[in-house]
């Protein structure tokens, strides 16, 4: 059956109409005949002219759609693609073509659209163009693949094209992720770092801090914040200009960032401070080894363009004791201890004290109390037995002190050896350390005990006393302990002159007692010294021992020290031993004595005797 448009239509009836008219004018005699013929007429060429309007208006109609339609396949904004049945690209714009890489949409007509995305979302859009084709409208996120092969996250609204009452195909409508995306990284990079250096920023900084300091609580491990300021850094910027001074900044968090363990975070808070958090600490010793390492690495000489640039600096300590303590308090007892740094000026490093209590008043008066304790003999040593790795048996001690405290009971060195470190009390608190310790060991030997060597950890503000050895001499004099039973233990993170350690270590030597390095490996300058210094033992440290079964690196760092070593006719002891399988695979590397909690844990002089006895 043909079909005709509205205007022949109203062509044709117009024609009837006339002609109509014109039999009744003409042809009919009747007036009465010739008003009804007259009549129809007119309704004739009125239905001609309802029809010649109406397709008029669908002819506009249909133009405008098509004005919007071409609108919209031209327009940047909006990625239009038309799909057929069979999952080819019939028709599509500059838009999608550009998005997908692409300078000619003429490049992709005829492609199945699954050729444009990746695997992993073929079987999702298919599903939604199935839906499609059922008449129903779909939304979905898909990874299409740019014409250069990197990805793009896509959303996509799939919608039915109907002609006829019938779902011709499938129009998708694309809106590119990735740029959204992208600037949203970029905003929270700019939120969260400092663009400069590139590390972490306050911001992000009190973030991680609270994460850990919640972790520390419920894991009970210690935490220490670390804020450190550089010394004259406006010198750098007055002398060199700005740009050397931010050279040396990027330098320096270079140095910062490969000092760090997977656990720990470091930041840049503002202009040349940054702060550190060090995280599953074992104890205070190990705390200051770690910051004196830091502060090693960061007074190292800086390569500016040619120009040897040395810079030192500061550094404030805050440990998680209080169990009240947030971010915020526990940070700003870091700043306030840096401060104290910077004004006193004699150590770069000191830690806060619970017992300053925010006032002078209370550091002086923990101050006069540690003199007391001196004159009142409240200080105690405890005594950590060490073992031969295979036959079992002690072969040395290690002396730790403890302070017997009037009222606050027994306190750990956490409460009061950094306020002896700042205020020079370390000094007659370490004489007192040595000669309890060659007393007590003369006891021992006088009672017929199976004597071994007590080990006697070294401030590195002793060290560097002219007259140690003249000092340790004296001591040894007055108890009449032989001095093969005394061993001074040093840190390799003493960074004091080698030709002086050497001599003041040539000296503690020539008298027969025993060195050992405390804490080896986390130092970076021990190789270079160990041939030239007489040192008998190492000790390996703890934070490598603690997880050697666990971390490969941790393993093959014990082996390789052990080895070398031995090559060298040192002993060896690895401290931190807690389990039966950590002391096992130490044998097997051949290590020669252990220390930890495995055998024993630091205790008092009474008890030790009892091991004694037991050996």
């Amino acid at each position: 059956m043909y079909g005709f448009g509205p205007t022949i239509v109203a062509g044709f009836l117009i024609v009837l109409s006339l002609a109509w008219m014109l039999i009744a004018l003409f042809i009919v005699q009747s007036f009465m005949y010739r008003v009804i013929l007259g009549t129809v007429g007119l309704l004739l060429v009125i239905t001609a002219i309802v029809l010649l309007l109406r397709s008029r208006k669908i002819a506009s109609t249909k133009n405008i759609h098509e004005s919007i339609v071409d609108t919209l396949f031209q327009s940047d904004a909006v990625a239009l693609a038309l799909i057929n049945h069979e999952g080819k690209i019939v028709e599509l714009n500059d838009t999608t073509a550009n998005m997908l890489g692409y300078e000619e949409r003429q490049e992709l007509l005829g492609v199945p659209i699954m050729d444009m995305i990746e695997q992993s979302s073929q079987e999702a859009l298919a599903s939604s163009l199935e839906q499609v084709r059922a008449g129903k409208i779909e939304s979905i996120n898909i990874h299409a693949l740019h014409r250069s092969s990197f990805p793009l996250e896509l959303h996509v609204s799939c919608e039915p094209v109907i002609k006829d009452g019938r779902v011709i195909g499938s129009l998708l409508i694309s809106h590119d992720l990735s740029d959204h995306k992208r600037n949203l990284e970029r905003i929270r990079y700019m939120a969260y770092y400092d663009d400069m250096t590139g590390l972490p920023n306050r911001t992000l900084f009190q973030i991680r801090f609270d994460e850990w300091l919640l972790r520390a609580k419920e894991d009970h491990f210690m935490l220490g914040v670390c804020y450190i300021d550089l010394d004259n850094f406006k010198l750098i910027n007055a002398s060199f200009g700005r740009e050397y001074a931010d050279l040396m900044l990027l330098q320096m968090a270079d140095r910062l960032n490969r000092l760090l363990s997977e656990h720990d975070f470091v930041a840049r808070m503002e202009g040349d401070s940054f702060a550190l958090l060090l995280n599953h600490l074992e104890h205070i010793d190990q705390l200051l080894e770690r910051a004196q390492h830091i502060l090693d690495a960061i007074s190292e000489p800086y390569d500016i363009k040619g120009v040897p640039v040395h810079m030192s600096a500061s550094m404030g300590i805050a440990v998680n004791i209080d169990p009240d303590d947030d971010g915020y308090s526990l940070f700003k007892k870091a700043d306030m201890a840096l401060v104290k740094v910077k004004e006193t000026a004699s150590d770069p490093i000191l830690i806060y004290s619970e017992e300053w209590n925010n006032s002078s008043y209370e550091r002086l008066k923990l101050q006069h109390e540690i003199h007391r304790a001196i004159q009142k003999h409240e200080f105690e040593l405890y005594y950590q037995p060490q073992y031969d790795v295979v036959q079992g048996k002690i072969v040395g001690v290690e002396a730790l002190i403890r302070w017997n405290h009037p009222t606050k009971g027994l306190l750990s060195p956490l409460h009061f050896i950094p306020l002896a470190e700042e205020s020079g009390l370390i000094v007659p608190i370490g004489e007192w350390v040595i000669r309890e310790a060659c007393r007590q060991n003369k006891e021992w030997l006088d009672a017929g005990l199976p004597i071994v060597p007590v080990a006697v950890n070294l401030s590195i503000r002793q060290f560097v006393r002219n007259d140690m050895s003249l000092q340790i001499s004296k001591i040894l004099e007055e108890s009449g302990l032989p001095p093969e039973y005394l061993d001074i233990e040093i840190t390799e993170s003493m960074s004091i002159d080698i030709n002086e350690m050497n001599r003041t270590l040539v000296a503690i030597s020539n008298l027969g007692v025993g060195i050992s390095v405390d804490d080896f490996g986390t130092g970076y300058s021990s190789f270079h010294y160990l041939k030239s210094l007489p040192i008998n033992r190492l000790k390996i440290d703890r934070s490598f021992v603690m997880d050697i079964l666990k971390e490969k690196s941790h393993a093959e760092i014990v082996s390789a020290i052990i080895a070398m070593a031995h090559k060298l006719n040192l002993q060896v002891i690895a401290e931190g031993v807690e389990t039966n399988e950590q002391l096992e695979f130490l044998r097997s590397l051949q290590c020669d004595e252990m220390q930890g909690y495995l055998k024993s844990p630091p205790v008092p002089s009474e008890q030790f005797q009892k091991l004694l006895y037991s050996a």
